[in-house]
């Protein structure tokens, strides 16, 4: 028996602002649904029953997201009672640790299909650490950072990107120029239809009070590099070295996103035709208070776990958690041939300062956002890579199968 886990279907929601996008007023496990629902029926061949877990990631664990939210979803899709659910969090890559969890239940015969997915309501469940929540030891005794008066285990993300910046001499203006390209890419392709082809619309009622169809991303900004200069930063006051401002942050964000993995003999048996394999996976851990460079460790091990080397691959995703971490990550990975020419292949199309980062759903969103890319420039490989709050990186390598 061949037991070898491949993808079979995707999709992902429209990727909304935080508090003022269209799922705001709409609770996640209704955006779960309503996706969910659009990636099983792009195979009807496959039944319920035949469906064995759903994986969800969701990296804030909380409020309309607390429970075990694989659980609730599932029985919100009315999936038969033997579909079971596991909810995941390793924060940023949560989406993207479902998809290689569900590959390794599959590969050690747990499973014979599975539905991974992502999900976060960061207008609902996303909001600052409480003091009184931390753990006296990792708060005030274990590498306190003077600039953030935090130890690094509890370290606002933002202070990493401050520290990246610092250490990789990164300027304001050349964050300011990565942020600018990510929105002309992505306005590019919204405006040229290359983020539409795994959008599953949603309908909700939006804070206007209005029935609506959220079917584009609601990131993407017409913006310029004065308006970014005039910003204040965010993290650290600009008059005590700060660097790091919204503009130049990922944003914010609500999205789902879910994809269908099966051994290989079960997709021949159904009849259905492949369109994805994960080749390789890995998770490195990196000092967390440089967070952001965890793909510099990840990328290298996954593309070892795949037998493969960069030169083999097609398109890279790199999560643009903040400007800094990115460029700093393009630096070390060698990699700023691929932003050059019409047709650039890292984040051709955006990435999260322009598009968002719904943490949970992120990794199965760049997915999404790989393979279609993949299929439109008639390509075969990808990688998806992303840090990962407290000093981690993780990356996986793809193979377009159709």
């Amino acid at each position: 028996m061949d037991r070898t886990p491949v993808i079979v279907a995707l999709g992902r929601s429209a990727v909304c602002r935080a508090k003022k996008g269209s799922f705001a007023n709409t609770h996640p496990i209704e955006v779960c649904n309503q996706v969910l629902r659009g990636v099983l029926a792009k195979v009807p061949e496959l039944k319920g029953e035949e469906i064995d877990d759903l994986v969800l990631g969701c990296a804030a664990h909380v409020n309309q997201c607390s429970q075990n939210m694989a659980k609730l979803v599932a029985a919100r899709v009315e999936l038969p009672d033997n579909v079971c659910g596991q909810t995941i969090n390793r924060f940023c890559s949560s989406g993207l640790q479902a998809v290689a969890t569900s590959c390794n239940e599959i590969m050690a015969g747990q499973a014979d299909c599975v539905i991974a997915g992502g999900v976060e309501s960061m207008t609902n469940c996303f909001a600052p650490y409480p003091r009184e929540y931390m753990d006296d030891f990792l708060e005030d005794e274990h590498d306190v950072d003077p600039k953030a008066g935090e130890g690094s285990a509890y370290m606002a993300m933002g202070i990493t990107a401050e520290n990246v910046a610092e250490k990789y001499g990164i300027t304001r203006k050349e964050m300011e120029e990565m942020a600018l390209r990510s929105h002309k890419l992505a306005a590019k392709a919204r405006d040229e239809g290359k983020l539409a082809p795994s959008i599953i619309p949603v309908k909700v009622i939006n804070p206007a009070g209005e029935e609506e169809v959220v079917d584009t991303d609601q990131g993407i900004l017409d913006t310029t590099l004065e308006k970014m200069a005039g910003m204040k930063t965010c993290f650290i006051p600009e008059d005590n070295g700060g660097l790091v401002t919204a503009a130049t942050s990922s944003q914010t964000s609500d999205a789902a996103a879910f994809c269908i993995i099966m051994t290989k003999d079960k997709a021949d048996k159904l009849g259905i035709k492949p369109i994805l394999e994960m080749k390789g996976f890995a998770v490195k851990g990196v000092d967390p208070k440089m967070m952001g460079l965890g793909p510099i460790k990840a990328v290298p091990a996954a593309l070892e776990a795949a037998g493969m080397t960069m030169d083999q691959i097609d398109e890279i995703e790199l999560n643009e958690a903040f400007a800094s971490q990115a460029i700093a990550c393009i630096r070390d990975l060698d990699l700023a041939d691929r932003l050059e020419g019409d047709n650039p292949t890292l984040n051709p199309y955006g990435n999260a300062m322009a598009l968002g980062h719904p943490m949970g759903a992120t990794g199965i969103f760049l997915m999404c956002k790989m393979y279609d890319w993949l299929k439109d420039n008639d390509k075969k490989t990808g990688i998806v890579t992303m840090c990962i709050g407290g000093g981690m990186g993780a990356a996986g390598v793809f193979e377009r199968l159709d």
